[in-house]
């Protein structure tokens, strides 16, 4: 019996400690996304022109560029394999940055696995790029558009490049029937998905890296988002 009241107080103050642990994590969270870097940006400044989108999907939130500028030509580095789109005229193209597990085994939440789950939070999965072309943006509550200089687009240009893993000077593409539709594509990326770093933590340090508005610290979109309302 005092071995089983003895285990009975380390399960009690375990659950304690993951109990407080959750607590403070979501509360710092929430505040460190509040606090803002490079506030004073304005969306559209005089001479920029390039166009850029902050995109969600009410949890997951991709950076939407041109496809082609006089600056980069995304459609020499990304590309589908669907025969049904080779003939549409895709004016954009959607970086999203995260879990591998996430994006090939859970394709809607009723497929979410533990096991999957445990992977992406504790950092010890691979990382996948989920790359979508779009015909046309149109901007919405889930939907910013900011106006990049040539400049700071050149500077998101390169965040974006250096998230891809690189095999003889091409992006290494992720074969795979686990696609969205018939206009995306998976590659594999860098770098590790966790309770610290999401895909809306990429986003957000795209952005930085752009000089734009940006939360100090975010795992959420509405991190993104709320400094752009």
């Amino acid at each position: 019996m005092p071995k089983m009241i003895k285990i009975f107080k380390k399960a009690i103050r375990l659950t304690t400690f993951l109990l407080l642990f959750l607590v403070l994590y979501l509360i710092s969270v929430v505040a460190v996304s509040y606090i803002p870097v490079n506030d004073e940006i304005v969306l559209k400044m005089s001479g920029n022109k390039v166009p850029v989108y902050i995109l969600s999907n009410g949890v997951h939130t991709d950076i939407v560029v041109p496809v082609k500028n006089e600056i980069f030509d995304w459609s020499q580095k990304v590309k589908f394999e669907d025969v049904r789109a080779k003939n549409r005229q895709y004016e954009y193209v959607a970086f999203g940055w995260g879990d591998k597990g996430f994006y090939l085994d859970t394709p809607t939440w009723a497929d979410l696995k533990t096991s999957t789950a445990l992977k992406a939070v504790s950092g010890f999965n691979t990382t996948a790029m989920h790359v979508t072309f779009y015909e046309g943006i149109k901007e919405g509550k889930d939907c910013v558009k900011l106006w990049l200089s040539v400049g700071n687009y050149s500077k998101l240009v390169r965040f974006i490049q250096n998230s891809f893993q690189v095999e003889k000077d091409t992006y290494s593409k992720i074969r795979t029937n686990a696609v969205y539709g018939i206009h995306d594509v998976f590659y594999k990326a860098k770098g590790r998905y966790s309770l610290f770093y999401t895909c809306n933590t990429w986003v957000n340090q795209a952005l930085k890296a752009a000089d734009q508005k940006a939360a100090l610290w975010t795992i959420f979109d509405f991190g993104i988002f709320h400094h752009y309302n």
